[in-house]
């Protein structure tokens, strides 16, 4: 499953989470937690694999069920020390979401049942077809993504991926476009912020 597809069903599942436990949207600082917990796994384990050759493929110590609970649990106790146990939550959403959803993506799109790309190290999963560095690998799958999309010969999984990015995005808007949100107020203040000692300035005859 692609990062932004990771990120998708995570946001997702998070903003049904906060509305129907907080009755609430979720804050900036949460959808960035969620979003950026989802692609953590690739983070750790594509980087190393394809960049450093630390793993054979890049299915191991982040994708593991026996790292994600343990730490997903600490963060969860880390930010509630802080008063943020929504953020722990958020992030423990989307990096727990990020196993079952690659096992599920692979049996979809290939037909193959692969539990064992979450039970690193009991079961190793081995790729030794990649031997390019990180990003030349991630250009080479994107490159075959975006070939699928130009051709216009989409399956039936691959219109529904379409259809939840879009439902999301929408979504999203509804929350209040949180991130974006936050960013514009703080642009916002700051460009008053610098308005305001502007005006003080010239009202007191500074320079």
């Amino acid at each position: 499953m692609w990062p932004w597809e990771h990120a998708i069903v995570a946001y997702l599942a998070y903003s049904t989470f906060c509305h129907a436990i907080y009755r609430d949207s979720p804050s900036g600082l949460e959808a960035i937690a969620v979003v950026f917990a989802s692609v953590f796994p690739d983070l750790v384990d594509k980087l190393l694999a394809w960049e450093f050759g630390v793993f054979d493929a890049g299915y191991a110590l982040g994708h593991s069920v026996f790292a994600a609970v343990p730490i997903s649990i600490g963060i969860g106790l880390a930010a509630r020390s802080i008063d943020r146990s929504r953020v722990g939550i958020a992030f423990a959403l989307g990096y727990l979401l990020h196993l079952p959803a690659d096992v599920f993506d692979s049996y979809v799109r290939e037909g193959i049942f692969q539990p064992e790309l979450m039970l690193w190290p009991v079961v190793v999963v081995q790729d030794h077809s990649v031997n390019q560095g990180f990003v030349e690998q991630f250009l080479l799958f994107f490159s075959r993504y975006r070939d699928e999309l130009l051709t216009g010969d989409l399956t039936t999984y691959r219109w529904l991926q379409i259809g939840l990015a879009v439902f999301t995005a929408l979504l999203w808007l509804y929350d209040g476009a949180p991130v974006l949100r936050n960013l514009l107020r703080g642009s916002r203040r700051l460009l008053l912020g610098v308005i305001g000692n502007r005006r003080f300035d010239e009202s007191t005859g500074r320079r």
